[in-house]
């Protein structure tokens, strides 16, 4: 059985060594590749699969466009306005899931168990709504997303404003916009971090920094021991576990999917 990651750029992917390191946890015969796929490319590249083909996780840019690749979409998905995962039968999609969510929910409750009552998103992308609605399932009543360009962030705003609880969600410009809450996610460039940015996140009890390469990030790095850091890597490997199981019907090897990450990161920076 077959399995990959699709987006551009994909070099950089984890997403191999995580699978890969469960199939071999579990004893499984099976094969995941990274495919560098443009958004226009995605419908002829997932129509051109073989039968062989079980599953596709999904990065930049392709999270809105896979939606469009089938009419069977999780509550989730919708809700996120995204998909990071098609899960495919005889080589045809038959679900297009949002593991993005619930994975960003489980990095958080493993590493703080505090309440979340208000959160800030920095960026205004798919993860972004993926994250914001993530605040909303851990207690959040209010978001407020900073966006470098706040026109562009509204079908976000939108979507995390349609969870079932009803959360009020306003968008700011990242530049000036004050953080509140008790949670920041951030899901912007480690080039847009600036020294004014993370200043304005000092006051958070948790820093939820989306990247996990480049490390640490000056946002990540700027968390202290009387703070709560998630990591990329924590929700990688979450959602990856999550996928995982989906693909194969088979539970997750989380500390091995965990420790496949933390060896190839370590493996691509120097010393």
């Amino acid at each position: 059985m077959r399995c990959a990651v699709m987006g551009d750029p994909i070099a950089h992917s984890l997403s191999p060594a995580l699978h890969h390191a469960g199939y071999a946890e579990l004893g499984l015969d099976w094969r995941y590749d990274a495919l560098r796929v443009g958004e226009d490319e995605l419908t002829d590249a997932v129509a051109g699969l073989g039968p062989e083909w079980r599953g596709l996780s999904l990065t930049m840019p392709l999270k809105r466009r896979a939606l469009l690749l089938t009419r069977a979409v999780s509550d989730r998905a919708r809700l996120a306005g995204a998909a990071n995962t098609l899960l495919l039968e005889d080589g045809v999609v038959v679900l297009a899931d949002n593991t993005d969510l619930p994975g960003a929910v489980a990095a958080v409750r493993e590493r703080y168990d505090g309440p979340v009552t208000t959160g800030t998103v920095l960026g205004g992308g798919a993860t972004a709504a993926s994250t914001g609605l993530a605040l909303c399932e851990l207690g959040a009543t209010s978001v407020r997303l900073l966006a470098r360009a706040p026109e562009r962030a509204a079908a976000t705003a939108a979507a995390i404003a349609a969870h079932p609880s009803g959360p009020h969600v306003e968008v700011l410009p990242l530049t000036g916009g004050t953080v509140v809450g008790e949670v920041v996610v951030s899901t912007v460039p480690a080039a847009a971090q600036d020294a004014g940015l993370v200043a304005r996140c000092a006051d958070t009890a948790v820093v939820f920094e989306a990247l996990y390469e480049p490390w640490p990030t000056p946002l990540a790095a700027s968390v202290g021991a009387d703070r709560v850091l998630v990591g990329g890597l924590d929700l990688l490997v979450h959602q990856a576990v999550l996928q995982f199981e989906m693909f194969t019907g088979r539970p997750g090897p989380l500390e091995a999917m965990r420790a496949a990450g933390v060896r190839e990161l370590g493996s691509r920076r120097p010393g």
